[in-house]
């Protein structure tokens, strides 16, 4: 944000610029200010709060492209698995233990594990796709295929408390049951395309989450079906359930009004990461289906972001969160048993803390956050693109930083004080400036501002050299936090320009203004939620269309001016004719970038007006600059042409009249003639054209009635000067 500020607040809702903005202030102070920077072990607060983020570190690098899947044991070992490898239709689980050693446990037929479940004795299950497949893993790496839906897709399974696995298949949107004993069955359908996601309560009731409707359905033990809620979205990517028994819910894609049963989500190769290269994974989202599946799937891009519902235990739904670029993958609970969401594609991990608040807790190098599982003392996370698991806390990080976006002041700035608000210890600021619009090796070296503390404000001179373009740092090195930065920078004043002078039409003048020169007492706020700003960068006046009144004798001119400063501008008008040295003024101190004058008060003849343009009204004396430029020629006429050898005369029932017309300088416009005071009935010249300084007129007119006839004639040229004379005939 950009914030103007003047002797006070209210005169920045002047319609007029009277007064130039001199310091300015990038403020920061909500999460959208500070988004557009980036983090490292910072987390950001939706009311803009940056803290420290929750301690994380990378435990396993599976090397494959992504992870799909995480479960863990009663002992705390974690078991995940995902696709992408590469070879001749395997995927691969992978074991974690307490202690943090990895290894492959098995290597099952299929091009990705998308779901892995595990039962009250810490028996492994895993589903492989496509024509998924449920297999029984055994600690020393034996494998055998447990349960077959005979299903294109697996999303998801879940045991109930008597040792069921229940089964969430895709593309006939089934739910199977399937026994300790491995005999199973469909139990429910969904009437969708995909059960895309599932959970099981407290009481075995199964909560689905289905694509495309969006529909979050509850399934009792009986297999009774109940929609608790159909969302405005088109795919549930995950379902979760509070320990009070509150559901949540992430609907992502958009929905159309008549929905239709799609295909299956598409299967597209992604290549085997190299050195130097990354694997680019791509939202979740659905198409055909190929025939012949190639090494892994990678699910196609989501419009619309995200939406979580809770659905609290009274059965009534309510959003609680919203993002309009981010795809959540997955919903966890932290140790406090706050809501996490996983996301893509820029590798977020958001927590809900309230209704009203969330934060952006983590930011993870990979570029989508797939799946979460809990442990008795941490929290781990599995991402795609590249496939890894990190543990997320105790405790938290021991320092942070965040670095702002490149700031643009608009042109050659002078930087004054940084401001930050906040509380704690262990907080430091650096500032580099620049004027190329990233920051390269080619900016200024970073450097420390000196903070001094006033309550809960801190405050230093940025020391970095004057330049277009700064960026802040901020560090955090104990449980601190900061809620707003304020950098105040000054543009190098710049001469304003005077970009284009247009002369109006003769005759013509603009209207009175009734402008008062008195600043405003009052201020208009924009709607809540948006911030009042004023831009720091130059802006160009286009102009607006302009009405003006007819006034005899007048001529005026408008003109094109802007300053890069944004200062406020006044103008002078000068005003020389052709052979003159000296110019004249014809008006002074002028706030509007138009003027008109009598032009009678000067003798027939071209000239030209100078414009001037000076910043004054918003720089010290001393140090205003102003710029001029010239007007093409033009005229001045306020001669009416002259008529010559005008006559007259009866032939027979008609009249023979004749007569020239000469103007100095303009061209004859048009003739008139009336016959005994009558209406003026328009003349055509000889050559039929109106092109001439000089024109002849013969005219052939019926008698209007027997006796004296009183002709009259009128001459008009192009600045509507007029000429009349008359002829009798008897």
């Amino acid at each position: 944000m950009t914030k103007t500020t003047l002797a006070g607040a209210a005169l920045a809702a002047l319609t007029i610029n009277l007064y130039a903005v001199e310091t300015r202030f990038w403020q920061h102070s909500e999460q959208s200010d500070f988004e557009k920077g980036s983090f490292e072990n910072i987390s950001l607060r939706s009311d803009g709060r940056m803290l420290l983020a929750p301690s994380v570190r990378e435990v396993f690098d599976s090397s494959v492209p992504y992870l799909w899947a995480i479960a863990a044991d009663s002992k705390g070992v974690l078991f995940t698995g995902g696709g992408g490898a590469g070879g001749a239709g395997r995927c691969k689980l992978f074991e974690i233990s307490r202690d943090g050693k990895t290894r492959t446990v098995a290597e099952l037929d299929g091009l990705e594990i998308h779901a892995i479940a595990i039962d009250k004795n810490d028996q492994i299950y895993a589903a492989t796709d496509p024509d998924g497949k449920v297999y029984k893993v055994s600690r020393d790496g034996k494998s055998q295929m447990f349960y077959d839906p005979k299903a294109k897709y697996i999303w998801a399974m879940a045991f109930d408390k008597g040792g069921n696995l229940y089964v969430a298949t895709g593309d006939q949107g089934e739910i199977h049951r399937v026994t300790p004993d491995g005999k199973g069955s469909v139990f429910f359908r969904t009437e969708e395309t995909h059960a895309r996601s599932m959970a099981v309560d407290e009481n075995g009731n199964l909560i689905v989450g289905t694509e495309p409707g969006g529909l979050i359905l509850r399934v009792t033990p009986a297999a009774a079906g109940f929609v608790l809620y159909q969302t405005p979205k088109r795919e549930i990517t995950s379902v979760s359930i509070a320990s009070n028994g509150g559901i949540y819910a992430a609907g992502v894609g958009t929905r159309s009004a008549t929905t239709l049963p799609s295909a299956p989500p598409v299967i597209a190769p992604v290549p085997a990461p190299t050195a130097g290269s990354g694997v680019t994974v791509q939202p979740m989202g659905r198409a055909g289906a190929v025939a012949n599946p190639p090494p892994s799937f990678v699910p196609t891009s989501v419009s619309g972001g995200s939406d979580v519902y809770r659905i609290d235990p009274d059965g009534s739904p309510h959003k609680v969160w919203s993002n309009a670029q981010d795809i959540v993958y997955a919903i966890g609970f932290d140790p406090n048993g706050l809501p996490l969401f996983g996301t893509g594609n820029r590798g977020r991990i958001y927590r809900l803390d309230s209704d009203v608040l969330n934060t952006q807790l983590l930011n993870l190098a990979p570029t989508q956050v797939t799946s979460f599982a809990t442990t008795s003392d941490a929290v781990y996370a599995i991402t795609g693109n590249i496939g890894k698991v990190y543990r997320i806390g105790p405790g938290f990080a021991r320092n942070g930083t965040f670095q702002s976006e490149a700031l643009d002041a608009g042109s050659f700035s002078y930087w004054g004080r940084l401001s930050l608000r906040g509380s704690g210890v262990g907080i430091s600021v650096r500032t580099r400036s620049g004027n190329l619009n990233r920051p390269v090796n080619n900016w200024s070296a970073w450097t420390p501002v000196p903070l001094q503390t006033s309550s809960d404000e801190r405050s230093g001179r940025i020391a970095s050299p004057s330049a277009r373009f700064l960026q802040y740092e901020i560090a955090l090195n104990g449980a601190g936090h900061v809620s707003a930065v304020d950098l105040a920078y000054l543009t190098k004043n710049v001469a304003p320009v005077v970009q284009e002078i247009e002369i109006t039409p003769a005759n013509y003048k603009f209207p009175n203004q009734s402008l008062s020169l008195t600043p405003s007492t009052s201020v208009t706020l924009p709607p809540v939620g948006q911030k009042r700003t004023s831009s720091s960068s130059s802006s160009v006046d286009v102009g607006t269309s302009q009405t003006l009144n007819y006034a005899k004798g007048y001529i005026g001119a408008r003109w094109l001016a802007h300053d890069e400063n944004g200062d406020g501008l006044i103008y002078k008008v000068e005003i020389r004719g052709s052979g003159e040295s000296e110019w004249k003024l014809l008006k002074d101190k002028i706030r509007d970038k138009e003027y008109s004058w009598d032009s009678t008060a000067f003798p027939d003849g071209e000239y030209e007006l100078r414009v001037t343009v000076s910043d004054a009204p918003g720089n010290p004396p001393g140090e205003a600059l102003s710029s001029s430029l010239v007007s093409d020629p033009f005229l001045i006429d306020n001669t009416p042409p002259e008529i010559t050898g005008l006559t007259a005369t009866a032939n027979g029932s008609r009249m023979d009249v004749r007569w020239r017309a000469h103007d100095a300088r303009n061209i004859i416009d048009h003739a008139e003639y009336s016959i005994n005071g009558g209406d003026w009935v328009v003349a055509e010249p000889v050559t039929r054209l109106s092109d001439s300084p000089e024109e002849e007129y013969h005219l052939a007119i019926d008698r209007a009635s027997p006796g004296e006839q009183t002709i009259a004639v009128r001459v008009t040229d192009a600045y509507d000067n007029q000429a009349v004379a008359k002829a009798l005939v008897r």
